[in-house]
C-alpha cells in the first residue's frame, strides 16, 4: 500500500473503507445496527443472459455470491428457521432467477437477484456479486463480475 491512506480507527486502510462505512448499505453500518452476515458463494447456474445472439442461443455459466444482512437473533432464541433466511432454498430461488427470462445486462441479473433475497422477511440488506466467467472478451481474462448493495425500503 502507498500513501497516507488512514481508516477511521487511525490505522493504515484501503481507499474504500471509508465508502464502506457511510451511507445506509455499508457493512459497517450495518453491523452497527446490530446485524448480522449470512453468505452464499459459488452458487452456479446456467442463463442465457447477454447482447449476443449466441449468448442468448447456447446459453453460459453464472457465478452468484451472496451476502444477507439480518438480524439472527430471534432465530438463535427459539432454534426457529422461520425467523433467518433458509439458505438452501434462497439458493435454489437464486437458481430459478438465474435460469429464467434473459436479460441483456448482468446488472439487470443482480438487481433481479437482490429482490430475490430481500423477498425473504429476515433481510435487511444484501450484496449481490454476479460472476460472468464465460464473458464474451476478446483479451485473455480471469473473471468479470457486478456487485451491487442494496436495502429494504
Amino acid at each position: 500500500m502507498s500513501g497516507g491512506a488512514t481508516g477511521p480507527d487511525g490505522l493504515p486502510g484501503r481507499e474504500h473503507d471509508s465508502v464502506a462505512t457511510t451511507g445506509p448499505a455499508g457493512v459497517p453500518a450495518l453491523r452497527a445496527r446490530g446485524l448480522d452476515v449470512l453468505r452464499l458463494g459459488g452458487v452456479r447456474a446456467t442463463g442465457h443472459h447477454g447482447v449476443f445472439d449466441h449468448e442468448r442461443r447456447d446459453g453460459q455459466e453464472f457465478v452468484i455470491d451472496v451476502v444477507v444482512h439480518l438480524d439472527t437473533s430471534p432465530a438463535a432464541s427459539g432454534d426457529d428457521l422461520g425467523e433467518t433466511v433458509h439458505y438452501g432454498v434462497l439458493a435454489e430461488e437464486i437458481v430459478a432467477a438465474v435460469e429464467r427470462d434473459p436479460v441483456d445486462l448482468i446488472e439487470t441479473l443482480a438487481e433481479r437477484l437482490a429482490g430475490v433475497v430481500l423477498a425473504h422477511r429476515a433481510a435487511v440488506a444484501t450484496e449481490v456479486t454476479v460472476h460472468k466467467p464465460g464473458a464474451p472478451i476478446t483479451v485473455p481474462f480471469g473473471d468479470v463480475s457486478i456487485t451491487i448493495s442494496r436495502e429494504r425500503a
